[in-house]
């Protein structure tokens, strides 16, 4: 059973930008990106090994944050006295693989579908290969490769991932107290006060929820404070 965990996305502008836009007196109402969202990954590495007609299939499944983490697990876990370091990725709709040697088509591209079968994403496999002397031919690799992938991607522990979004509001000086005690019960993260918004008696308070809390605590601050509120969110 996944367990849900929250993220800072990496794809939005940070704060400042906020207090850009809350100082140039443009409200930003924009939906949510398309690269906000939830999704399932793996918590650490897992390995699974398996002989298979005397040839040593080892495959290793890592969690990767984005593309650029791509390189840097596979120098980690590749074995240069192996035959074979065969890899593919997933992260989002990019995607990747490798079949380092193999004929083509018969490790990278199964390793890819194990990935895409397991529902996981922001993941990386790389199975290693010790060749034990007996060819597998085309087809036997793709099971080999494939088998092994998904068997370790199967015994891996998942969580879900939430992203978070910013949101900025502003907040009259005899309201801070309440806004901080409804923003902290939605367990807000990266709470920020500046006083300097170019208004009397007005303060921005900036902070990141989870995406799929952003309209209840936007409700709730409304509810309880009984007064129009400004709010910013990317």
């Amino acid at each position: 059973m996944p367990v849900s965990i929250t993220v800072p996305s990496t794809q939005h502008r940070v704060f400042a930008s906020l207090f850009a836009i809350a100082k140039a007196n443009k409200t930003t109402m924009a939906s949510t990106s398309s690269s906000v969202g939830a999704f399932t990954t793996i918590q650490e590495k897992v390995t699974f090994e398996k002989e298979i007609k005397k040839s040593k299939f080892i495959a290793i499944a890592g969690p990767i944050a984005d593309e650029k983490s791509v390189m840097s697990f596979l120098s980690q876990v590749r074995d240069p006295r192996a035959t074979h370091n065969c890899w593919a990725y997933k992260v989002g709709d990019q995607c990747r693989s490798n079949d380092d040697g193999e004929p083509s088509g018969t490790a990278g591209k199964p390793i890819q579908t194990a990935i895409d079968s397991s529902g996981i994403d922001r993941v990386m496999v790389v199975v290693i290969r010790h060749f034990g002397g007996i060819k597998l031919g085309t087809g036997g690799l793709v099971r080999a490769y494939g088998g092994v992938a998904s068997e370790c991607l199967r015994n891996a522990p998942t969580c879900l991932v939430k992203t978070k979004v910013p949101m900025g509001v502003e907040v009259p000086f005899d309201l801070l107290g309440v806004i901080y005690h409804q923003v902290q019960s939605f367990h807000v993260e990266d709470i920020k006060q500046d006083y300097n918004t170019g208004k009397d008696g007005i303060s921005m308070v900036t902070f990141k929820v989870d995406f799929d809390q952003v309209d209840k605590l936007e409700d709730a601050l409304k509810a309880n404070c009984n007064r129009e509120l400004k709010f910013y969110k990317r």
